[in-house]
């Protein structure tokens, strides 16, 4: 289960409404990039500034549906998804539907 017909990308943005909420993210952003990245099955995990200094671009490829729900499961365990709680997530996810 390798091929690309079973990868799962998540593509959208992190919408802050202050520059308070900008600053949580750059305090916890690192982080989460480290131990995403880290994790089995995580093919790329980018998070960048928008021009828009408000807005942050999110883009993640996972192998496979397992490895991407897995991602899911350690984030709402996380110092980051306590700390972003607030901040509004606008995101797309394409891939194999879950079984």
């Amino acid at each position: 289960m390798d091929n690309m017909t079973d990868q799962v990308r998540l593509s959208g943005f992190l919408r802050c409404v202050s520059m308070e909420d900008v600053e949580i993210v750059k305090r916890h952003l690192p982080d989460h990039l480290r131990l995403t990245r880290a994790e089995p099955g995580c093919l790329s995990f980018e998070v960048s500034q928008a021009d828009d200094p408000l807005v942050w671009r999110v883009e993640e490829l996972f192998i496979d549906r397992a490895a991407f729900d897995f991602h899911q499961q350690r984030t709402r365990a996380s110092e980051w998804f306590t700390a972003t709680s607030t901040i509004a997530r606008d995101y797309n996810i394409s891939g194999p539907v879950q079984n």
